[in-house]
């Protein structure tokens, strides 16, 4: 079967700790399923959207003062296995309907920006946390990285070749830059600017002239998540009147 889907997406991480589902945009994509038996499928799935967190919706004082913000497409390609709860075929009124759960595999492309003066800059090129530069042995992050979508779902058929998917998946990532905000420590901004010039050292910590933020700019325990959810309509590409093994 071949679908396609639109919903959300979102993310959490160092400038959105807890709070799911916080300024969620729209997503879409397709998906393409091969139908090994009644239990499990075969998967694979493009999708685009869109991800933003801020500082200054924070409960704590010092990341609102500190006040990063930042937004990223995401283009992610996934493939994986889809296993269904009940015993399920598109287009047979005997297994129409099933919960389910997913785990694919997929790389996704990223892009952290934030508004710099009424302009969006990209901030992997700039070196906040003062890569490439003789303040640390840090070298640009990539922009393509390794995710592990996970999640669940439920779906059922619309007559013999259609159904509706209603699913919710969560992406683990391999990256803390998802946010541009790392493992780096907050460096003297005149070095910083020395090194890396006035907007990486601006952009590296926004907060007021008289206050000094120190230590780590994020939490060097976790990687940044983010999540892809929706509704689905998909379409057989096959006979549903051929029998099958369960």
């Amino acid at each position: 079967s071949l679908g396609f889907m639109v919903g959300g997406s979102y993310y959490i991480g160092d400038l959105n700790k807890y709070d799911h589902f916080n300024n969620t945009n729209l997503a879409f994509g397709l998906i393409y399923r091969f139908h090994v038996n009644s239990r499990i499928e075969l998967r694979g799935t493009v999708r685009y959207g869109n991800v933003e967190g801020y500082d200054s919706e924070s409960g704590n004082a010092d990341q609102v003062a500190r006040n990063l913000s930042f937004e990223s497409s995401i283009f992610e390609v996934a493939g994986g296995l889809e296993f269904n709860y009940l015993n399920y075929k598109m287009g047979n009124k005997d297994y129409s309907f099933t919960p389910y759960m997913f785990i694919d595999i997929g790389v996704f492309k990223m892009d952290p920006q934030t508004d710099y003066k009424g302009e969006m800059v990209s901030l992997q090129t700039i070196g906040t946390e003062g890569q490439n530069s003789e303040l640390t042995s840090e070298k640009s992050y990539s922009l393509t990285q390794l995710a592990i979508p996970f999640g669940i779902g439920f779906k059922f058929n619309l007559g013999k070749r259609a159904a509706l998917s209603l699913e919710y998946g969560i992406r683990k990532t391999f990256t803390d830059y998802l946010d541009d905000v790392g493992t780096g420590t907050y460096l003297n901004k005149a070095e910083l600017a020395q090194q890396n010039g006035t907007i990486a050292a601006n952009l590296s910590d926004r907060s007021p002239a008289d206050i000094f933020m120190t230590g780590s700019r994020g939490n060097a325990e976790t990687k940044d998540w983010y999540s892809m959810f929706g509704v689905m309509f998909t379409l057989s590409l096959g006979n549903p009147d051929i029998c099958y093994y369960r």
